[in-house]
């Protein structure tokens, strides 16, 4: 399996703070996870050569270095290539977890492709106590950009807490 798919969803989380003005968290963001092993497991998997998927259900932790995704079913759609992942769909209960940085979704998408990562299903991204809500969370891993949309019944909802401060001295 590519490697890049975990290290993908890292680099959203961390985009994903960004929209939340905080800093990023002290080891570094952009740690070169490509040589750690990934460990899937979960109730069962289906594998299917000809179709080129796999589809691990029940209780699925994906893990791979301080990253892990949980999800009830994650199906991973290969290219010809060996080690190619075209698509990769987490659904149900996902929650993506890297040090305080968490993804909730009900449906989460990588498209290799396209360069992007979407949760939908009432996604939200935390760090921290900082939040960001909308109905649909995209990032653009090329461009390095997080999209938050919105709609008259699930609006962007963005809340930051300031960081507190020790004392009564306001230049801190």
């Amino acid at each position: 399996m590519n490697t890049n798919f975990l290290i993908t969803l890292l680099l959203f989380l961390c985009t994903a703070s960004l929209v939340f003005a905080a800093s990023p968290a002290k080891s570094s963001i952009r740690k070169d996870r490509s040589n750690l092993p990934i460990t899937i497991k979960s109730s069962q998997l289906s594998a299917d050569n000809r179709g080129k998927t796999a589809i691990f259900t029940g209780k699925v932790v994906a893990k791979q270095g301080d990253i892990t995704i949980y999800s009830d079913k994650l199906t991973i759609n290969y290219g010809d290539k060996k080690g190619d992942v075209e698509k990769i769909e987490a659904d149900g209960n996902v929650r993506i977890i890297q040090e305080n940085r968490v993804g909730l979704a009900s449906h989460a998408v990588y498209e290799s492709a396209l360069g992007r990562i979407t949760l939908t299903g009432k996604p939200r991204v935390m760090q921290g106590a900082d939040t960001t809500t909308g109905k649909t969370i995209t990032y653009l891993i090329d461009d390095e950009r997080s999209i938050v949309t919105g709609d008259a019944s699930d609006p962007v909802v963005t809340t930051i807490h300031p960081p507190t401060r020790k004392d009564n001295d306001p230049s801190h």
